[in-house]
């Protein structure tokens, strides 16, 4: 069941997905509209490594993308098969698992996007 507010009179937050988009009240990981709540793109998309946290093994974090999560799905699931590797879309950020990060910028060039290694 949803919590109500008293301002707009719409759901602002489902037990069962969390915080609701007020527009096209959808659980804001799903949202598909413009309504803001999903980050936008600061126009620099950046391909870093990481090995924090994961027991050395390295994986690639492409950041800055702005998508929503359809679409942010959609290019992951494209560059993982570029890559060969498995990965997934965590906090709005592409994790690809190995050492890609070379390919990844290629690629994320020729699908029209600012990308540098950082």
């Amino acid at each position: 069941m949803g919590k109500r507010n008293r301002d707009q009179g719409g759901r602002v937050y489902s037990t069962d997905g969390g915080r609701i988009c007020p527009l096209c009240d959808r659980p804001q990981d799903d949202c598909v509209c413009a309504s803001g709540t999903a980050q936008r793109s600061s126009g620099k998309v950046r391909v870093a490594r990481q090995t924090s946290g994961r027991k050395g093994k390295v994986v690639a974090v492409i950041t800055g993308l702005g998508l929503g999560a359809l679409e942010l799905a959609d290019l992951a699931r494209k560059l993982k098969q570029r890559c060969g590797a498995g990965g997934t879309v965590r906090d709005g950020n592409i994790e690809i698992q190995g050492e890609h990060r070379d390919t990844l910028v290629a690629e994320l060039q020729k699908l029209g996007y600012d990308a540098k290694k950082g």
